[in-house]
């Protein structure tokens, strides 16, 4: 079973191999890294912070009333809340593996207490000089944007690989948008993000088709539906299991598989992706972290009835 923890042992251990952590000042007052060790390879979990989005984005098809009874079940607002974002570093045979960049900074959107990932890395130990590899899930802007902060790329290695489904950056030459449920803005934003991503870090693409092992143990494999290029990544060592699965599950999606989530650009495909992660989940016990999960999104996955349920690891202190 892979050990899990917060700021303590595993941390530790992750540390020593890096500069000291930076304090981040009175307002942090939670966590905002989390630990998990599979076999020998080092997974940290970072908050990039949290989106606050209307929650007739997720489960837009679904039947007005069922809807609101399940945003009551779970004790949430009915008008808007606040969806988290998720990133993680992996160390696997001497490589720093970044999945996802985060947010970065996009003040036309005002979505002020996002894109915190690069004063989290800091504050972590982590020196954005050390990555050696970046994973996209895909190219919306949650997952690119914290390349684009004024500084970063100066302090990115030379040799840096970026590694992005060959399908995700011919999808972005034309995308289409005719499928989606967003809040107005973000289409134009989420448009513009990954055109300045592409022409930004051009040089530095690593493209794959179906799927590539990035670093021993870590498979980044291409699942469709979110988006045309949507990614999940695999991190295994010795009988420990852990799967990234980017955009593919939220909250929503344990219950009730079949809603959309108004950022899909494919639902139909993206349900039927989310349910094949779903069981594949459930039957290898292995460890499930998301890009929109509540933080730090780490646990497993069971069969419950005809849908699933989410079950939480217990935190590791």
């Amino acid at each position: 079973m892979p050990r899990v923890s917060g700021d303590h042992q595993e941390m530790n251990m992750m540390l020593d191999k890096t500069s000291p952590p930076q304090r981040t000042g009175s307002e942090e007052l939670v966590p905002s890294r989390y630990a998990v060790r599979v076999g020998e390879i080092e997974v940290l979990v970072v908050s990039d912070g949290v989106l606050p989005l209307p929650t007739n984005m997720l489960g837009y098809n679904a039947d007005p009333a069922v809807h609101a009874a399940w945003l009551k079940d779970m004790f949430l607002p009915p008008d808007a809340f606040d969806w988290a974002l998720n990133a993680v570093v992996v160390r696997s045979g001497g490589q720093t593996i970044l999945i996802d960049a985060g947010l970065g900074l996009d003040p036309e959107l005002n979505l002020p207490r996002a894109g915190q990932l690069i004063k989290r890395l800091e504050a972590a130990g982590i020196d954005l000089g050390s990555v050696t590899d970046v994973v996209l899930t895909h190219m919306h802007m949650d997952h690119v944007g914290g390349l684009l902060v004024d500084g970063v790329k100066e302090r990115l290695r030379p040799d840096l690989r970026i590694h992005v489904a060959a399908a995700e950056v011919k999808f972005w030459e034309s995308p289409d948008f005719s499928h989606v449920s967003m809040p107005p803005g973000f289409p134009d934003a989420l448009r513009a993000t990954a055109k300045r991503f592409r022409k930004e870090y051009e040089s530095k693409l690593q493209l794959f088709d179906d799927e590539y092992e990035v670093a021993p143990g870590v498979i980044v494999s291409r699942t469709g539906g979110h988006t045309p290029g949507h990614s999940i990544v695999r991190v295994a060592s010795g009988k420990d299991r852990l799967m990234f699965a980017g955009d593919a599950v939220f909250a929503v999606g344990f219950e009730h598989p079949d809603w959309y989530n108004g950022f899909e650009h494919d639902p139909e495909e993206a349900a039927r992706v989310r349910a094949r992660l779903l069981r594949e989940l459930a039957e290898t016990g292995e460890l499930l972290v998301a890009t929109h999960m509540p933080f730090p999104s780490v646990g497993h996955v069971a069969v419950d009835g005809d849908a699933f349920r989410w079950v939480p690891v217990f935190w590791d202190y």
